[in-house]
């Protein structure tokens, strides 16, 4: 499984930061207005939360560098929510204007990183900056594709879904092991319980899955003691603002 480091997580942020700002150039002004994957969400809400989350990361960075931590959002989840409401009618020009520079905060300050920055504590889960930047990786990548611009979970890397399959394991519930069998990739085994149930399919359907977004190429199949079952529930994405939602 392929792990990602301080040395290798600046590139996937760039890459992800990109596809986020070639995806804001399909766009024009109806189109923000219209559904995004996500219910009750327009596309304005997602490039606004995208906003939102990419200032918020870069706010954790500063906050590090002194030795300090700070709450993740201004207000917390309900100025997160209240932020997100006001923006998400924005027109296009705004939203790219937003989006674009708060993306070009963010990077930066990943990049700017030494060696020892990368262990700082941040407010973020309680965690380090590492973890910082594997969740605003998290949250431009999956976001991307809750866009409905044609770029679905089928275009995530496989060092995307391997880090978002050991992430999510967390979701598997307790009486549980579930046995991954991506297409053509070694398996691999989450959760600890009694009843083991194997999912087979292509490994970005099973991170889709367990991201709680829709497999895009349908080739998920569940079986337990060799016969077809449904596709247990999973529990809510782990503690702390993700992008579940």
């Amino acid at each position: 499984m392929t792990r990602i480091t301080p040395e290798t997580l600046p590139a996937e942020l760039h890459k992800a930061a990109d596809t986020v700002t070639r995806l804001l150039a399909k766009l024009d002004d109806a189109s923000v207005a219209e559904p995004s994957e996500l219910p009750g969400w327009t596309r304005g809400h997602v490039l606004a939360h995208l906003r939102g989350i990419a200032d918020a990361m870069a706010r954790q960075l500063e906050y590090a560098r002194r030795g300090e931590t700070i709450e993740l959002y201004d207000g917390g989840i309900e100025g997160r929510t209240k932020a997100i409401e006001l923006a998400a009618g924005h027109s296009l020009a705004q939203h790219t204007e937003a989006v674009t520079a708060a993306l070009g905060s963010a990077v930066a300050a990943f990049d700017a990183l030494g060696p020892e920055d990368w262990q700082a504590r941040i407010a973020y889960r309680n965690g380090t900056v590492l973890d910082g930047g594997l969740a605003l990786w998290r949250e431009l990548t999956i976001h991307a594709s809750d866009l409905r611009l044609g770029y679905g979970p089928e275009t995530w890397s496989r060092p995307f879904c391997e880090h978002l399959v050991g992430f999510l394991a967390a979701r598997v519930p307790d009486k549980y092991k579930l046995v991954l069998q991506p297409t053509g990739l070694p398996q691999l085994s989450i959760g600890s319980g009694g009843t083991s149930i194997a999912i087979t399919g292509m490994l970005t359907d099973i991170a889709a899955w367990l991201a709680g977004r829709e497999p895009s190429l349908g080739s998920l199949r569940a079986t337990a003691a060799a016969d077809g079952v449904e596709l247990p529930e999973l529990l809510p994405w782990p503690a702390g603002q993700s992008a579940a939602r």
